[in-house]
């Protein structure tokens, strides 16, 4: 498999919605998942967010059946989405994810572990959500985290 490119972080390549099976089920189930940093502290810069984006992927790597299709973030939150297999609870894989990237953004980063000293840096909750339909526009959406939007220009037409 090619190493994940460095600054994309999609499926465009793999295939996305991909029909998955275990044992003794067939699913196609893909969330999108959004959690905040603690107090929406606005420290996900490109550097972190790098490091946390490569934490992720070492995560998952030790569950065979969990998929990142896309992921991105924005200063104060992170939005995934990801493949859960039936016999995985989504509450599970996001608690792990946010341990794992938890405890290693602390040691990596002096400054976040300042911050926070001896708890968490990931806000309690999350957001969940399963994607069908509607894949394209959530992707887009991923993808543009952190991006400055620019009001449109009002088109004044006279005919």
């Amino acid at each position: 498999m090619e190493p994940i490119p460095r600054h994309r972080y999609s499926c465009a390549r793999l295939g996305c919605m991909r029909i998955r099976s275990l044992n003794h089920s067939v699913y196609q189930h893909d969330y999108h998942i959004v959690w905040g940093t603690k107090y929406r502290r606005k420290y996900l810069k490109e550097y972190v967010k790098d490091e946390l984006i490569t934490k992720l992927y070492e995560t998952i790597k030790k569950y065979p059946t969990l998929h990142i299709n896309t992921v991105n973030t924005d200063e104060d939150h992170i939005h995934l989405q990801i493949e859960i297999p039936t016999n995985m609870a989504v509450s599970t894989v996001v608690q792990k994810l946010k341990a794992e990237s938890s405890q290693h953004l602390k040691k990596r980063f002096k400054f976040i572990k300042d911050m926070y000293l001896d708890e968490g840096i990931w806000s309690v909750g999350y957001f969940s959500s399963t994607i069908g339909l509607n894949e394209v526009m959530i992707k887009r959406y991923i993808e543009h985290q952190g991006k400055k939007d620019y009001p449109r220009q009002a088109r004044i037409g006279f005919s």
